[in-house]
Formats: structure tokens, sequence, C-alpha cells
């Protein structure tokens, strides 16, 4: 491909052919060959391509937003000639960053580091490199790729924030419920035997009454959980809001799994995806939930907070053990009589509204804890006032 040097070049040689030949004047026409020569010399240079291979990786692959992160490549001559400079280009989201990779002599390799942008959360897909091959003068260009696709996750900021208080100590020996983890030491129910299960857990006597083998069946005591509401639909926010809201979300659970309390994230978009009720993948940490994070957007098909009942419907329950914080913008008045009618159903039920604009005047649920805040970090400083730690 030519570039805009090299159309300077064409057109210059063009020019001074055509007005060297017109006037007779052999000086142009010198000058005209001249550019032709060179563009021909620039083709011969073309024709001698590098053979590259690039191994690439982020280090770290996951990092919070404005974290450093870097791209480490580790590039390869596997001509048995001597390669010539290149420029790589590395693109990231919207950016498009250059790597001068210098000339190798055959098998040589050199490895070069170089900084990503991580302002701005996003799980990102990095395509291979681009490889830009030109002459000496850049009037022509080639361009190829090598390496392949990294991924790099750039985890929303996280606050340090007090994690939600259940109201009492933590019991060992709690209630239990079909739903409990297995594995435990505390009996909860008589259950048909299946091979492979432990032949002292056989319950002999009521075995014996029933005509079939049953076992006890232990699990892990009910503990506390917290879940965790994040509105993503369009109208509660603006897109720095947004940006807020998903902070906050992403510090609370942060703040429950280092305190070893399980914990679940459900957006609202969830219910358009799968009008059912989600099957909850408790405490499944809060990698996993900082990496669903990073990719999270809103949408306009989103119901919003108008899709909460069914979103907790398979936890609502007074004996349900379970803390429910939402996480949103504005709120309209059917969304607050949602929350005044499952108060009863949890353990505790917080409301937190971001914005640079939100209305004081809304009058907040009896029973309700609401934190009204215009950042993210104003939302850590006042939770971290009203929640005992």
């Amino acid at each position: 491909m030519i570039t805009r040097n090299g159309i300077v070049v064409v057109m210059s040689a063009v020019v001074l052919l055509l007005a060297g030949t017109w006037a007779d004047y052999p000086e142009l026409i010198a000058l005209g060959l001249a550019g032709v020569a060179t563009l021909l010399v620039a083709a011969g240079w073309m024709l001698v391509r590098p053979r590259l291979r690039a191994v690439r990786e982020t280090s770290p692959q996951r990092v919070a937003e404005g974290a450093r992160a870097y791209g480490v490549v580790t590039v390869t001559n596997t001509a048995g000639r001597r390669s010539p400079p290149v420029v790589a280009t590395e693109t990231v989201g919207n950016d498009r960053i250059n790597v001068p990779l210098p000339s190798l002599e055959a098998g040589g390799s050199v490895r070069m580091m170089y900084a990503l942008p991580t302002g701005r959360r996003g799980r990102y897909v990095i395509p291979p490199f681009e490889v830009d091959h030109t002459d000496p003068l850049r009037l022509l260009r080639s361009g190829g790729s090598c390496g392949g696709h990294s991924i790099l996750y750039v985890h929303p900021r996280v606050h340090t924030v007090v994690p939600m208080s259940f109201g009492g100590p933590r019991e060992m020996e709690g209630p239990t419920s079909s739903s409990s983890p297995q594995g435990g030491v505390t009996f909860h129910s008589l259950r048909d035997y299946h091979p492979g299960d432990n032949w002292r857990r056989i319950h002999w006597k009521s075995s014996a009454r029933v005509g079939k083998l049953l076992v006890r069946h232990n699990v892990v005591p009910d503990e506390p959980r917290h879940l965790i509401i994040l509105d993503t639909s369009d109208g509660p926010y603006d897109d720095a809001s947004f940006e807020h809201a998903v902070r906050v979300a992403a510090s609370l659970c942060v703040a429950a799994d280092r305190a070893g309390y399980p914990v679940t994230l459900r957006r609202t978009s969830d219910w358009a995806v799968a009008p059912e009720p989600p099957d909850s993948q408790w405490d499944n940490g809060a990698t996993a939930t900082l990496d669903l994070l990073s990719s999270l957007e809103r949408s306009s098909q989103d119901r919003g907070l108008l899709t909460l009942t069914d979103l907790v419907r398979d936890v609502a329950s007074p004996d349900s053990g379970v803390a429910l914080s939402v996480v949103t913008g504005e709120v309209e008045p059917e969304h607050l009589e949602l929350l005044t009618t499952m108060r009863s159903c949890f353990l505790t039920v917080s409301l937190i509204r971001i914005g640079e604009k939100i209305s004081r005047s809304v009058t907040t649920p009896a029973g309700v804890l609401a934190v009204n805040a215009r950042t993210s970090s104003d939302f850590a400083a006042q939770w971290n006032l009203v929640v005992p730690p």
C-alpha cells in the first residue's frame, strides 16, 4: 500500500517528467527519474518481508480502574536473515499503542514491555499485533498480524466498606434447609442411599422400618447471605452515575466476600434475558463477580426495579437469612412500594441511590436503610457511618 509520502513522490515525479519533456529541460527529467528510481528501490525493499513470531501476554490479566497493567511481548525473527525494524500496533478498545520493534538478527529475539490503558472498566479482547513493514523513506507500507488474542479485565474501582451487619454472631450449628451445601456435620434429613455413600451414615433403624437403605443427609448450616441487586436499566442514571453504581455493587460484593459471608449479585437485566427465577451461585467469589461487572452495560430493554419481585422470588421468605441491598439511581413510587411489601422477607433491606441529582424528597419505607450519594466514594463514607462494623 502506498503511503501519503509515496503519493507525494509519485505526483512530483509525474509533474517533473511532464514539465521537463514539455520544456525540453533535462534537469527536470532527471529529477523525475530520480523519484521513479526511489519508488523502485522502495518496492524492492518491501519484497524483503520480515518473518516474526510473537508471544504476548498481559500482566496482570486483571486490574482495577487506573491501576497499572502491561503488555509483555517476546518477538523472534524466524527468517534466515536480519529483519528490518518495524512498528507493531496494539489495539485495546478504542486505543492504539505503537510498539517499535528493533532490527533482529536471524533467530534473534527481543522482549518488550509497554503500558496498557486501564482508565475505564471493561473486558477487552486484544486482537493480534498489527505489524507495519515500511521502507526507510516510508513510501510504501504493508501490514500483517502476529501473535494471538489475549484478554484484559479492568475491574471497577472498589472502596473499602463495612460488610453488611446481620444482627448477631455467626452460628456453627444454625438452621438448615434443602438448599444448604452438602458435606457438613449438621443433620438435616434422611434420604435414599446412593452408590458411593459412606456406609457409616446409614441409619439402620429407619432402613429396617421402611425396607430400604436410608442415609443421614448432613449439610453445612445456613449462614446469613447478602443478595445485591444492581439496576442496569437506562432510566435512573446518566453515564457517570452508572459507573459509580457499578463501583458500589463491586464494593459491597468484595466486603461480604472478605468477611466470609456468601454473596451473590443479580442484575435487573437478568430477567430480560431469562424470565424465570435465577439459579443463584452463592459465594461464587469476588473475582468472578468483578469479571462480570467489568463488561456490564445499561440496556434500554431493561425494566429495572419493576423486576425486583421476580429476581428475589426464590429467596424471599422470613426465614431465608438473606440481607437485600438494592443499588439504583432515581426511584419511582412503585419501586418503593415493592420494597415495602418485601421488607418482612429479609433480614435487612437497604436502598442505595447514586447520582448527582438524586431527589432528597423521596420518603424511604419504614425499616429500609437508605443511602443517597452523589458518587461511589461519597457512598463509602456514608455507609461506613451508618452500618456498624
